[in-house]
Order: structure tokens, then sequence, then C-alpha cells
């Protein structure tokens, strides 16, 4: 079962997806802003896997610009 935190941010990356207005979409900004919103504890690997997965289904392009 997964947990309330996954649950939201999964659709908080949807929603951040579909509310995107074109052009590549700033992975750094998007971790940024999505662990403002839900307060998430997952690593930025992990979100930037989520965002990139979720991305692609969308066709929306990113840029990897998070430092490792």
């Amino acid at each position: 079962m997964a947990s309330n935190q996954s649950i939201n941010l999964a659709a908080s990356v949807e929603k951040l997806l579909g509310n995107h207005p074109g052009g590549p979409l700033s992975i750094k900004a998007a971790i940024k802003m999505l662990r403002d919103k839900t307060g998430t504890e997952r690593s930025d690997a992990d979100i930037e896997g989520l965002i990139t997965k979720k991305a692609a289904a969308c066709g929306v392009p990113i840029v990897s610009d998070r430092e490792i």
C-alpha cells in the first residue's frame, strides 16, 4: 500500500505536468516546488525519477539541471 506522502507527491507531479505551459521543465525547479508543496522527504533522485517517468508519459520535455 502506498503512503499518503507518495500519493500526494505523485498527484502533485501530475498536476505540475498537466499545468505546465510548454517548453522544457527544469528538474531543479520542479523538485524545489514539489518539496515546498508536499514536504516530502524523498531523495532528489527519487523525485527526479518520478518526474522523468511521468513527463515522458505526458510528452513534457525536461531539462536535467539538478547537480549530482
